[in-house]
């Protein structure tokens, strides 16, 4: 597992376990699996899926009602993030805080990393 010992490995806002909690409900799914991919303009993108149940190698955050999977190849990326969900008139949805990232792309989807992190694997 990656992370320190005792401190998660994301931390989400009350309105983000809020609405996760209400999708895992809706869905009947054991909570968000989060990952990263390549793709996007800046190199890599965020990934949640409902996942139906929780691998033993994910890192697992529980907060009110809300849990979130962290797939073992996605750890380094995100540990330290919080994860908020924010309405406006224009659009609502997920937002990363992430402090591994090092360039975003307007869309707010597209990130790129601190490279030491990816030569570590």
């Amino acid at each position: 597992m990656f992370g320190i010992p005792g401190k998660q490995a994301v931390t989400l806002t009350p309105r983000a376990a809020a609405r996760i909690s209400r999708l895992m409900e809706k869905d009947g799914s054991k909570g968000l699996r989060l990952g990263v991919k390549k793709g996007g303009c800046a190199g890599m993108e965020y990934t949640m899926d409902f996942a139906q149940e929780v691998d033993p190698n994910d890192e697992v955050v529980e907060q009110d009602g809300a849990r979130v999977m962290i797939a073992p190849m996605a750890q380094m990326f995100l540990f330290g993030t919080e994860i908020d969900y924010e309405t406006s008139l224009l659009e609502s949805g997920f937002k990363f805080r992430n402090p591994n990232v090092t360039e975003a792309c307007g869309c707010g989807e597209s990130i790129k990393f601190d490279e030491t992190l990816g030569a570590a694997g």
